[in-house]
C-alpha cells in the first residue's frame, strides 16, 4: 500500500511539470516570425517625348507655298470629292508619308504644291483628274544634330541662314581630335539620303561654306 502511494505521489508530480508554463526566452524563441525584406522596384522609365510641333498661323513661312516640308511635319491632303483618300498625316522620320491606294510617298524636301503635283500623278490611276491639295498644319520645331568630336553632341535649333560653321559653333566646337577636313552632313530628301563633304577648317580660315546651306533635320557629322 505504501508503494502504490507512493508510485501516484511521483505520477502527479510529473503531470504538474508537463504543464508548468515555457519561460519567457523559451516564448520567444518559438513563437517569433523571420521577417524577409521585399526589394523594392525600380521606377519605370520614362517614355521619350515626341518630337515638338506647333500649329502653323496664316502669317507663318510654313503657310508660305514655298515652305519646305521636313519629318514630324504634320500636313493635310485634301483629294477634290475623294473624303477616303483625304485626311492629315504626320511625315516619318523617314521623309515619307502613307495614303491609301498609292502607299509611300516622299513628302520631306517638298513644297506642298510638288508634293500635291506628285500624288495627284500616283493617283491617275485610281481617280480621274485628281485635284489634290496640301496643307501644312503643324511644324517640327527646326533644328540640326550634330555628332562625333564637338562639344556638345545632340540638337540645335536652326535659325533663318544658319551656316555649318555656326551650327558647330553653337554646339560648343570642335574636340582636339577632330579631322576638321572631313566634315560632312548627311540630308535625306525624298526619302534619299545625301552625304555633302565640308571642310570646317578652310571655311574657318577664309569663310569659304562651300556652298552648303543647312536645311531643318541635317545631321552634321564631325569625325
Amino acid at each position: 500500500m505504501i508503494r502504490c502511494s507512493a508510485v501516484l505521489a511521483f505520477a502527479s508530480v510529473a503531470a504538474t511539470a508537463s504543464l508548468t508554463p515555457l519561460s519567457a526566452a523559451a516564448q520567444q524563441t518559438v513563437t517569433k516570425p523571420i521577417l524577409t525584406a521585399t526589394p523594392a522596384q525600380a521606377p519605370a522609365a520614362p517614355a521619350p517625348a515626341p518630337p515638338a510641333t506647333v500649329p502653323v498661323a496664316a502669317s507663318s513661312p510654313a503657310a508660305s507655298p514655298s515652305y519646305i516640308i521636313s519629318q514630324d511635319d504634320n500636313i493635310q491632303v485634301t483629294v477634290w470629292k475623294e473624303p477616303s483618300l483625304s485626311g492629315s498625316f504626320p511625315v516619318r522620320p523617314d521623309g515619307m508619308i502613307s495614303l491609301a491606294l498609292v502607299g509611300d510617298i516622299p513628302a520631306a524636301g517638298s513644297t506642298p504644291m510638288q508634293l500635291g503635283a506628285v500624288i495627284a500623278t500616283r493617283l491617275k490611276k485610281y481617280v480621274d483628274d485628281p485635284l489634290v491639295t496640301v496643307t501644312v498644319l503643324a511644324v517640327r520645331v527646326k533644328q540640326v544634330f550634330l555628332i562625333g568630336e564637338v562639344g556638345h553632341v545632340g540638337a540645335v535649333p536652326i535659325t533663318p541662314d544658319m551656316t555649318p560653321l555656326q551650327a558647330i559653333a553653337a554646339a560648343g566646337g570642335l574636340t582636339p581630335y577632330a579631322n576638321a577636313k572631313r566634315v560632312y552632313i548627311l540630308r535625306t530628301a525624298n526619302g534619299k539620303e545625301t552625304k555633302i563633304p565640308f571642310n570646317y577648317k578652310k571655311a574657318l580660315k577664309d569663310g569659304n561654306e562651300q556652298g552648303v546651306e543647312l536645311v531643318p533635320g541635317d545631321t552634321i557629322v564631325v569625325p
